[in-house]
């Protein structure tokens, strides 16, 4: 037998199922109590009114009042109920939710950075609050409500039942005429938000280049599009509303007119007459609010989908065993990788150890795979065939917050979060002042953060913190530094550096080098080739060359000299 597998969000409401049977129970309280007007009315129009006893008055209003109190009382007890367990989910799911939204990026390569699952989260906890639920609560109580009114009289009754049925239909085509408008509109409203904030990130470009009538209006097509959705869902949600309302409000009236009737033919009592047209309105209240908040609802059962369908797919990680801190030493078994969302192999079966305390420099033409192989070295991007190992271990076996310490990675498109420069450095953890400092001397940057202007205190992106390329790239190589890690990945570290900036990366790796750190450098210029041990040679994917520096450089020479040789000989016999 097939086990349906439960999300996480299916699971918390498991968890949260007796808050629910809690405020399931208050509601049915509350429509008894709601009983309590009805009564009341007949009770003044049937007795008090015929007999003029003031006592009786008096006693039946103060007991009316006691429970519209204690109804009162309970609708806020059910709301904060609603209130617990909506706080209580997002409690439940907002780690797994966030863990989910930065793994979706990492193996995008950043097309996919989307916080949309929280996003969703959020919303469906503040619907969960909202009016529209508690018409869901109260819905079930509907034939409590028909049934009085058969013992007031069989054609209240079905009357009753014929106005219900009437709006339920009309609730089943709101459903109908303005479910999938509504889903493409908040599908492209989602693609739109994705498009703006894509473009904020790239407001230089958009700028220097004059792009931006091109780019607006491109997001003006998407967002028009969206408002006829919207507009034609609403209008007709609208029209049906209004249906639904008239349908409701008619009913009322003419069961008034049924209850005077009856009162003609003296088959019931004029206090009937009222209070049958009172019981009614109150009993298709709950499909009348349901219709009014159909939007919300559907709106609702589509973050209510795709948060299942994106917890189902992102599974937790499982909790591995503690292994011993690294040393450096990485081996790759005939590794193969394919970026994610991608069906074409980048990196194709390279086989090689690094020592631990070896430097290696990756070079190689652009778009050779160098920061796909850097990916998988540090394990970010899983490898289709092969292993990568740390130490002997699978690196994709690591704890990530175990071997984060140990690794220090410096990306080619370098971004520093928001915060001090030492909370940057010390990778947002418990500051540490020494070892801030011991980093920033590490990559030669302390000089420079002194010269800021509050220091290593000097928040990125405030006016006194706005930072050149440069010194970005420097403090990033900080950042990596930080805790001395046994394993650094340079990527392109001196994209951005001056003449000061590539001397101070010479003494970094020299420093590197020293502490037999192992290091990986990737680079298009040769400035710093003279600071590493190994040079490893990457071409479309394939392990060229790798070895000892001076060993592979002379490897190569000799190739473009024979190379050289052949060309010549070459034209020589085309000449002769």
């Amino acid at each position: 037998m097939k086990t349906i597998q439960k999300s996480d969000l299916q699971e918390a409401l498991l968890v949260c199922k007796g808050a629910f049977y809690s405020a399931a129970g208050f509601s049915m309280i509350i429509n008894f109590l709601m009983l309590a007007p009805v009564i009341y009315m007949l009770q003044l129009y049937d007795r008090v009114v015929p007999t003029s006893n003031e006592s009786t008055l008096l006693m039946l209003t103060l007991i009316m009042v006691a429970l519209f109190i204690t109804s009162g009382i309970l609708e806020w007890v059910r709301s904060q109920i609603l209130v617990r367990v909506s706080t209580r989910l997002e409690t439940l799911l907002n780690t797994r939710l966030f863990d989910i939204a930065y793994k979706q990026s990492l193996f995008s390569g950043g097309q996919r950075a989307s916080s949309q699952p929280l996003d969703d989260l959020t919303a469906l906890r503040q619907f969960m609050t909202g009016n529209g639920l508690f018409a869901f609560f109260d819905a079930p109580w509907m034939p409590f409500y028909v049934i009085v009114m058969f013992i007031f009289h069989p054609w209240y009754g079905w009357a009753a039942i014929f106005t219900s049925i009437l709006l339920t239909i009309i609730a089943i085509i709101n459903e109908k005429a303005t479910k999938q408008t509504l889903t493409d509109a908040n599908s492209l409203a989602m693609s739109g938000r994705a498009l703006v904030n894509n473009n904020l990130r790239n407001a230089e470009v958009v700028e220097s280049m004059g792009m931006l009538n091109n780019i607006r209006q491109r997001w003006q097509g998407n967002s028009h599009k969206v408002l006829g959705l919207q507009s034609s869902a609403s209008s007709k949600a609208g029209m049906i509303t209004s249906l639904s309302k008239t349908i409701r409000q008619m009913s009322q009236s003419l069961i008034l007119g049924v209850g005077a009737y009856l009162v003609i033919q003296q088959e019931i009592t004029p206090g009937l007459m009222i209070a049958g047209s009172v019981l009614l309105g109150r009993a298709l209240a709950p499909i009348d609010l349901m219709i009014g908040t159909w939007k919300g609802f559907i709106a609702a059962r589509g973050q209510y989908k795709r948060l299942n369908e994106v917890l189902i797919s992102w599974p937790a990680d499982e909790e591995k065993m503690p292994l011993p801190d690294p040393e450096g030493r990485l081996v790759l078994e005939n590794i193969v990788v394919t970026p994610p969302g991608s069906k074409t192999a980048v990196i194709k079966g390279i086989d090689l150890i690094i020592e631990k305390g070896d430097s290696v420099a990756i070079i190689g033409p652009s778009g050779s795979g160098k920061s796909t192989l850097a990916r998988a070295m540090l394990g970010i991007w899983p490898v289709t065939n092969g292993k990568v190992r740390l130490d002997g271990a699978d690196i994709f076996t690591w704890d990530r917050i175990e071997l984060g310490p140990h690794i220090g990675y410096l990306p080619q498109d370098i971004e520093l979060f928001e915060g001090t420069i030492s909370e940057n450095i010390s990778r947002f953890g418990e500051v540490d002042s020494t070892q801030v400092v011991y980093a920033a001397q590490m990559a030669d940057v302390h000089e420079m953060i002194l010269k800021l202007p509050e220091g290593y205190d000097t928040i990125i992106g405030s006016p006194t913190g706005m930072l050149s390329g440069g010194q970005k790239q420097r403090i990033g190589l900080a950042r990596a530094l930080y805790g001395a890690p046994k394993l650094i990945v340079l990527d392109e570290p001196n994209s951005n550096l001056d003449d000061i900036g590539e001397k101070a990366l010479a003494n970094t790796l020299l420093r590197l080098s020293q502490q037999k750190i192992t290091t990986i450098i990737i680079t298009h210029r040769n400035s710093v080739l003279s600071q590493i041990d190994k040079l490893m040679i990457i071409n479309e994917g394939v392990l060229n060359a790798y070895g000892p520096r001076e060993q592979v450089l002379a490897a190569v020479q000799q190739k473009i000299k024979e190379q050289a040789q052949a060309m010549q000989a070459q034209q020589a016999s085309t000449a002769k």
